[in-house]
């Protein structure tokens, strides 16, 4: 196809094939880098069967038992990323003197358990919840400042249970420092009371009689070894 020249030549170069290769292009222009922003969008309904675990709360405080159930939704079932998240939470008991709080606990709860996201948090919050008439002690030698706190308690063991929460891992050492103050302080207590029994609060809660509450763990365990309150249940020390 011939091209007619309707304006004079001022030069010219020659262009070899080897200058089309190397010649760069121009490139084009990069758009800014955005924020990768991962959003759940997804509209999750009730299966028609649901998986979870029944626990028996038996309090002072109550004349009945309460039994918390808690339902689990199967997320990415028969695959390697097969997760359980609480779904759903009910709460039974023939003392119905506190029917509307906790039939409004459970419904909140389960509205919370259903949005999604990280929902650990709720543990802490039951748990520092503190009755006015004061707490009590649980079988183990547990504290409980309320019945809520309880209720909060309940759910740490099942999300415990389905691995949503890890209980921080003791060191060999810590561990075995604990055992001997245990059987240290064990020791200097049979010298004291060779012919005096076992008490019934060391059979139920496991720790020496005489163990106070630690302020870590709310578990009656804390004694005192070499001027150093030590807590056996959790190894808290306030010697650091």
């Amino acid at each position: 196809m011939a091209i007619k020249i309707e304006k004079k030549i001022t030069g010219y170069n020659v262009v070899k094939p080897e200058d089309k290769v190397t010649t760069p292009v121009a490139a084009a222009p990069k758009e800014p880098r955005q924020a990768e922003v991962i959003q759940m969008h997804e509209s999750v309904e009730r299966p028609e069967t649901l998986v979870g675990s029944t626990f028996k709360v038996k309090s002072p405080l109550f004349e009945h038992a309460l039994y918390v159930t808690i339902n689990d939704i199967v997320l990415n079932p028969g695959t390697p990323h097969e997760l359980r998240r609480p779904f759903e939470v009910f709460i039974n008991s023939k003392n119905m003197d506190h029917f509307q709080w906790i039939v409004a606990l459970t419904r909140i709860l389960s509205a919370v358990f259903r949005k999604g996201g990280d929902v650990t948090f709720i543990v802490e919050e039951l748990k520092a919840v503190f009755d006015p008439r004061g707490g009590y002690f649980k079988a183990g030698g547990v504290y409980m400042p309320s019945i809520v706190a309880e209720i909060g308690a309940v759910i740490e063991q099942h999300m415990k249970n389905i691995g949503l929460i890890h209980d921080p891992e003791i060191d060999d050492a810590t561990r075995k420092l604990m055992a001997e103050k245990r059987k240290a302080y064990e020791a200097a207590g049979a010298k004291k009371s060779a012919a005096t029994a076992v008490s019934d609060e060391s059979e139920s809660s496991g720790f020496p009689p005489g163990a106070t509450l630690c302020q870590k763990c709310n578990t009656q365990a804390l004694v005192l070894m070499d001027g150093c309150q030590t807590c056996l249940n959790c190894g808290y020390s306030k010697c650091g």
